[in-house]
């Protein structure tokens, strides 16, 4: 590279990379082999003008050649080639420390064809940054190499030397040559410690062998000689008793060597220890340093009390109160867990009156009473006191078992006049629910310690309680002052704490609780919660279900009863669970209304009656049914349309045989003219289903002789038409004359009719439906279209076999609802029929 073109006055040159090195004249040298890999390699070069502060930098990127396939050669076409030597001497070693005489040769390299040599050097170790200028130099004609100064090696452990050889001319000849020159290390650094002042600490009465802790020390010098090869010992203990460490040579680790380590008798240990290289030769340098050894307590004293008893006193029934403290004597550290003191009450306290405590900044045991004496029941008591350590004791070896010390305390109970004492002190009373005012409920008691009696004590509730309760002041009796229900009021909660006063003649006072406690009741009857209900033709059961205000044991479970007999002997109940039952009838009853009296006995014997309607439906769902029945006189059962029609027809039917008897009877000398509405007694519409629509028209008159069976005759042009209206309204369509002949007209030959009884024999009404039959038959083979066949002719399609049960059509027959029981045991698929009737 051109240095002179990029700064002339460049006086510092080097590189980002140490594998290459940069001389004055811009050559760029490797240092160590250099591998490349398939990307570029760059480093910088460096130059500074230090007297101008000017730096510039020059990137330089290095690739690898393209290697040359060479040719191969047969065994008979090798050619050896000649070879130069290599100039190049082994590396040199300057001694540390040098003391010359200086300049002092090194080396000399030699070229054979030569003649003039320079050198470039460098050094490398810590003081790499600072510039070794001038320390060697090379003589050009000789090639001696000659140092001028001494080195220190912890400075530059070595140099890399790279010599030139030139002829006078300029030329290189030779290849630059990489020269090393090896400081040798001079022990001239003494070790050192890491720390002024080691502190370590054991617990004391550890057993030999123990680690303590561990010295660490260093040597400058040239690592694994003899130079920095340290060795370790103490020089000295204070206090200088029995020793009671040992330091390991090697490797610094102090452990202990005495079993009799005491923190009472020696609380820390001082040890001078030293560190020497050459292995610990004499001759070797050494450095000594200071160690501290504390010794951690441990809880090997047990604690003991200054006084074997103590004697106090205090007056009966006060609380929480101290009366006495306790110190004792302990040996281990204060403040730690081996001195501690824990104090327990072992004797004397059976009734939990008397507590202890350990005060945590004197270490005194503090007795307190926690519980009122009396002293009616003990003027003293004796305590017996022991005291122990926090810590768990950790005894020397060979040492004897440490013994608990004890002290014993007495306590004298001053008379004191107190008030009453209820006894016990807390009453608890149960009361049923529902008792009548001013019942007993029991009696409360308070007592004179003084004289062990209940005289002259009155008793009060204090202000604030419960208002229904009250107690007597004179005999303590308590009674109920309201009814008691547990849902009204405070009374809700079931229970109540009253405070009551006991007040002796000196005013003195005394308080007692009393409890009440109110037991549920059976002070409602159970109730159905729902009474109206409809059923459908499938008569599925009715589930009723009871509610009862009182708690248990006094509810659930509920007994129902039908009280009616003659209800009772078409209706029946089944248990469902514990407040439900179901209500179904027995057999096949009539569709209609039902009051049903049911009572309901609770578990505590209370019965509630009620009374509940069923509505008893000729309906798939209770939404279908609209409640159009009717009642039969005296009874509450409804008839449906279906059994008022039968009825209907039933009477129609026996009025038509008596008026068929009378008209027998007087027809043999009578001479009767046949009118059109005869027809009417033989020819009955039986499918009318629904009442009629009222007519109202003046094409509307009346026929004579029809007696009270209410017939009307509608004349509308040529056609005369005969209505029966019966009953509710049910009509009987009778024959459409449309101009043709009509019944009084074949028997008397004209026009003219006559009025009578209206009863014909067989041969007559044939002579008279014969023509009018044919005649449509007629009719219908001349029409195309068949219209008139849709009128007249309707087709019935062939079933199959009939059924043992009958025609489906019995099924919806009123009268016949007292024979279905054959629909119970139908096959499968009329089954499903029957099942799609009901529905339609």
């Amino acid at each position: 590279v051109d240095l002179k073109e990029c700064l002339p006055s460049a006086e510092f040159i080097s590189s980002s990379d140490g594998n290459f090195k940069v001389l004055e004249d811009g050559s760029v040298y490797t240092t160590s082999a250099v591998s490349l890999s398939a990307e570029k390699k760059t480093f910088t070069i460096l130059l500074k003008d230090i007297k101008e502060q000017v730096q510039k930098k020059i990137n330089v990127s290095l690739v690898e050649e393209e290697k040359k396939t060479p040719m191969t050669r047969h065994a008979r076409d090798t050619v050896l080639k000649r070879t130069k030597r290599r100039w190049g001497p082994i590396p040199s070693v300057m001694l540390e420390n040098s003391l010359g005489p200086f300049p002092l040769q090194i080396q000399q390299v030699q070229s054979d064809t030569a003649q003039n040599y320079t050198i470039y050097y460098s050094a490398s170790g810590p003081g790499i940054d600072q510039d070794p200028k001038g320390l060697f130099y090379i003589e050009r004609e000789t090639g001696n190499i000659f140092a001028t100064r001494a080195v220190d090696r912890e400075q530059y452990p070595s140099f890399q030397i790279i010599c030139f050889a030139t002829t006078p001319d300029g030329y290189s000849p030779e290849v630059p040559l990489v020269h090393t020159i090896r400081i040798e290390d001079d022990n001239d650094n003494a070790p050192y410690f890491t720390q002024e002042v080691f502190e370590f600490s054991v617990p004391e009465n550890s057993k030999p062998g123990v680690f303590v802790g561990k010295l660490t020390a260093e040597d400058r010098d040239e690592p694994y000689t003899l130079h920095t090869t340290l060795k370790y010992r103490i020089v000295s203990q204070n206090p200088s008793t029995t020793p009671a460490f040992s330091l390991h040579g090697d490797t610094g680790a102090i452990t202990v060597l005495s079993p009799q380590l005491d923190r009472e008798m020696v609380p820390h240990y001082t040890l001078l220890a030293e560190v020497r290289d050459m292995a610990g030769q004499p001759f070797g340098l050494c450095t000594t340093g200071t160690v501290v050894v504390r010794i951690e307590d441990t809880n090997d004293n047990a604690p003991c009390f200054k006084q074997m008893h103590y004697e106090t006193k205090v007056e009966e029934n006060r609380v929480n109160v101290e009366i006495l403290r306790v110190s004792v004597i302990d040996n281990d550290e204060p403040g730690s867990p081996g001195s501690g003191a824990v104090y327990e009450i072992v004797r004397g306290n059976d009734d939990q009156s008397f507590e202890i405590t350990t005060d945590k900044n004197t270490n005194e045991g503090i007795l307190c009473v926690v519980k009122g004496l009396d002293y009616e029941t003990a003027k003293q008591r004796i305590l017996v006191i022991a005291v122990r350590n926090e810590a768990p004791y950790m005894l020397a070896p060979h040492s004897q078992q440490l013994s608990q010390s004890t002290s014993s305390v007495t306590v004298n109970v001053l008379d004191v006049d107190e008030g009453p004492v209820f006894k016990p002190c807390l009453l608890r009373l149960e009361v049923k629910e529902c008792e009548d005012i001013g019942t007993n409920i029991g009696r409360y008691l308070a007592e004179d310690p003084e004289t062990g009696n209940s005289e002259g004590i009155c008793y009060r509730i204090a202000p604030g309680q419960c208002n229904w309760i009250g107690i007597d002041e004179k005999s303590g009796e308590v009674r109920t002052v309201k009814v008691l229900d547990r849902d009204i009021g405070e009374m809700r909660r079931g229970q109540c704490n009253i405070t009551v006063l006991a007040i002796d003649r000196n005013g003195k006072t005394g308080t007692g609780t009393i409890q009440v406690v109110i037991r549920p009741g059976n002070k409602n009857y159970p109730r159905i919660t729902k009474t109206d209900y409809i059923m459908c033709r499938d008569r599925k059961p009715i589930c009723l279900t009871a509610q009862d205000g009182d708690e248990s044991p006094y509810s659930t479970p509920f007994v129902y009863r039908i009280t009616d007999r003659n209800l009772a002997s078409s209706w029946k109940i089944a248990q469902h669970n514990d407040n439900s039952v179901y209500l179904s009838p027995k057999g096949d009853i009539p569709f209609g209304t039902y009051t049903i009296p049911v009572s309901v006995t609770d578990n505590g014997g209370k019965v509630g009656e009620q009374y509940v309607t069923v509505n008893y439906c000729d309906c798939v769902t209770p939404s279908e049914c609209d409640g159009r029945t009717r009642q039969f006189a005296g009874s509450n059962v409804t008839l449906g349309v279906w059994a008022i029609l039968a009825m209907i027809l039933g009477s129609l039917l026996l009025l038509l045989i008596l008026i068929t008897i009378c008209g027998c009877c007087g027809s043999g000398v009578m001479h009767r003219q046949v009118t059109d509405d005869c027809a009417n007694h033989n020819l009955i519409i039986s499918n009318t289903e629904a009442p009629g629509e009222e007519v109202m028209d003046h094409n509307i008159i009346p026929l004579q002789n029809t007696n009270d069976q209410g017939g009307y005759g509608i004349k509308t042009g040529d056609q005369q038409t005969f209505e029966m209206v019966k009953g509710r309204g049910h009509t009987l369509e009778s024959v459409k004359g449309g101009g043709h002949q009509t019944l009084g007209s074949v028997k008397e030959g004209g026009g003219q009719t006559m009025m009578d009884t209206c009863r014909y024999s067989y041969s007559e009404w044939h002579n008279f439906t014969h023509p009018r039959l044919g005649e449509k038959v007629h009719l219908c083979r001349q029409d195309e279209e068949q219209k008139h066949s849709e009128d007249y002719l309707l087709s019935y399609n062939y079933e199959g076999k009939g059924s043992l049960a009958g025609s489906v059509g019995c099924c919806s027959d009123q009268h016949e609802e007292e024979a279905l029981d054959f629909l119970d045991q139908l096959e499968p698929k009329f089954r499903t029929l029957a099942e799609t009737c009901i529905k339609r």
